[in-house]
């Protein structure tokens, strides 16, 4: 016998929902920190968010891969730049407008590593359109 998905929902952690929603978690509401969420109500948080979600994900704080993408460089970069507290929308633009010499070095080992991940699918690629092997379904 069956059991219909709505009887058997299937939860998942506040720090995965987080995750999912690209909040930093401690700065969501008590409720929401402590109460498992179903995939129903991480969808209807996505469709329809409330004013807090809404907040959060436009002004922060940010967990640190956001911080990292809106910055563009790596959560490694992070790490080796010191920054180990979430940051706010304002103060990501604030970094941004100012350039610090770690930013700078950070966006451009970002931007080489990005290249020669490029260079190697490349040269994978002609790798396998040169041999006489049949292409893999991927």
């Amino acid at each position: 016998m069956r059991v219909s998905p709505e009887k058997n929902q299937q939860n998942m952690k506040p720090l995965t929902a987080a995750n999912k929603l690209g909040i930093y978690l401690p700065a969501a509401p008590q409720e929401f920190q402590s109460t498992p969420v179903s995939r129903s109500e991480l969808d209807a948080l996505r469709q329809n968010p409330p004013q807090w979600l809404a907040d959060l994900q436009q002004h922060g704080p940010f967990p640190k891969d956001v911080i990292a993408r809106k910055l563009g460089i790596s959560i490694a970069g992070l790490g080796r730049s010191g920054v180990t507290e979430a940051l706010t929308s304002e103060q990501i633009e604030t970094l941004l407008a100012d350039k610090p010499d770690w930013l700078v070095k950070e966006q451009r080992l970002q931007k080489e590593v990005r290249a020669e991940a490029e260079r190697v699918k490349a040269k994978e690629e002609a790798r396998r359109a040169a041999s006489n092997r049949p292409q893999k379904l991927r």
